[in-house]
């Protein structure tokens, strides 16, 4: 049985946190204090009274062994208490789903795969180390902890709360780099749907440097080398095999929300360098997001991994004049060739610095899409989120067609009904159709005006662009 690639990383994070209390000297005690095992058996010391070392720290032997469990957000004990400063062996058992690490101030790494141990030595100095799980993300996310000497206060002794390395964190907006390359601009047209009715295709899960607005550079994580990854279009009933390699430097997986399949059984951990086929049966027509399901699944998802699945009735949708596929989604940076910003994409009121469609801010802005006046516009909309809702809106026309989870407005309903915006939630997609009645400039954007300036927007332009003609 595979294992589960944690979708809930703000549940599993909930793991023992364990703090100091004040003496009644006005000092501190830990709660809990390691188990020490050396040569003469594992001891245990009384909280604010840590175990006595089994060897003499000036002839450089290990004093004792501390055992940190990892999981899928959290270290258990992410306060440690030694006896004295000097070298200890550490244990890191990892009971989580992906591969984790304990990385302490000084470098030293341990690494442990999911239900493995491993265990390295590290060197302890009097004023204690810090130690976090150096994946990107983890470490945001909780993986932090403390290592502390004897009984010493929590005071400007103790060492500096470390970084967390890999979130490329920066407390505000990061600034515009006149230099970075210009973005890629990406081509809205739907792809057409795939033939035959078993697909192979191949899907690589790529690290690369990605310009997401004019002077911002975003050190992506991505399914093909895109943001968002490619369209996938099918008939319903089609058979989908997906080959992913990973290609980066951590693990990653995929959920395909199209498909119906156990979580223990497809969404598995894809290690650097290994390879997975993710096979599904295109059961139900709509638009549908896929996404790397890794803890934390907000980190992957918010930098970039994540994609639309096109699945239409058996015999097809009507004709039209054209069809686009846009994704909207959010960037919240970090430094310049960073990843994103974890802690700010986890916030719980969100403030992203970019909201996109299809990745970059204000690409179809600055580059409409051309249409036919009077013709007929289909658009799949796909929000992907992570966080903030879309209200999708096309300026000066009405929504004739909008099939929205699986719920219909049908073109010419006896009531005379139409739209005016579509609104998704994150990994909610819809099937929009309409008509620009003359040449001219149709903006369209999501109508929360606080994320038009932000990037979500972008022009059709309908024959010539002047109704004036």
């Amino acid at each position: 049985m595979h294992r589960l690639v944690t979708l809930m990383a703000t549940l599993a994070a909930a793991a023992i946190i364990v703090g100091c209390t004040p003496t009644s000297k006005g000092g501190a005690a830990w709660t809990y204090a390691p188990e020490l095992a050396g040569p003469g058996g594992p001891v245990s010391g009384a909280a604010g009274s840590p175990a006595p070392p089994n060897s003499d720290p000036a002839s450089g032997a290990v004093l004792g062994t501390i055992k940190v469990t990892a999981a899928d957000l959290s270290f258990s004990p992410n306060m440690v208490t030694v006896a004295e400063a000097g070298t200890y062996t550490v244990e890191l058992t990892n009971t989580g789903a992906i591969q984790h690490n304990i990385t302490f101030d000084d470098g030293t790494t341990i690494v442990a795969d999911p239900g493995k141990t491993a265990s390295g030595n590290v060197t302890i100095p009097e004023k204690g180390m810090n130690f976090t799980c150096s994946i990107p993300g983890h470490a945001a996310a909780g993986m932090t902890g403390m290592v502390s000497v004897g009984s010493m206060p929590m005071g400007s002794d103790a060492p500096a709360a470390s970084a967390n390395p890999g979130t490329g964190g920066t407390a505000g907006a990061p600034v515009e780099d006149p230099n970075a390359p210009a973005y890629v601009l990406r081509d809205a047209t739907a792809p057409p749907v795939l033939s035959g009715t078993t697909h192979d295709i191949d899907l690589p899960i790529i690290e690369k440097d990605i310009t997401v607005a004019k002077g911002f550079v975003v050190h992506a994580w991505t399914f093909g080398g895109t943001v968002p990854g490619p369209v996938i279009r099918v008939h319903l009933g089609d058979t989908v095999r997906v080959h992913l390699t990973n290609e980066g430097q951590m693990s990653h997986s995929i959920d395909f929300h199209a498909s119906q399949t156990a979580m223990n059984d497809q969404m598995v951990e894809i290690k650097p360098g290994a390879s997975f086929t993710y096979t599904f049966t295109a059961d139900y027509a709509g638009v549908w997001m896929y996404h790397c399901g890794t803890a934390p699944a907000l980190h992957h998802i918010a930098n970039g991994m994540f994609g639309m699945v096109i699945v239409e009735p058996k015999r097809g949708l009507p004709k039209v004049d054209e069809e686009f596929a846009f994704v909207q989604s959010e960037w919240y940076l970090g430094a310049q060739g960073e990843p994103a910003d974890y802690a700010k994409a986890s916030s719980g009121a969100p403030a992203p610095d970019f909201v996109v469609f299809n990745g970059i801010a204000n690409q179809y802005k600055d580059n409409p899409v051309k249409v036919t006046s009077g013709g007929r516009v289909r658009v799949f909309i796909l929000d992907a989120g992570p966080s903030i809702d879309s209200s999708f809106h096309v300026v000066g026309t009405i929504f004739d067609t909008v099939t929205k989870e699986g719920v219909q407005l049908v073109r010419g309903n006896a009531g005379g009904w139409g739209a005016q915006a579509v609104d998704l939630s994150p990994a909610q997609g819809a099937i929009i159709e309409f008509s620009p009645v003359e040449d001219g400039m149709y903006p369209f954007v999501t109508h929360a005006f606080n994320f038009v300036v932000r990037g979500a927007i972008g022009i059709f332009s309908a024959g010539d662009g002047d109704p004036g003609n």
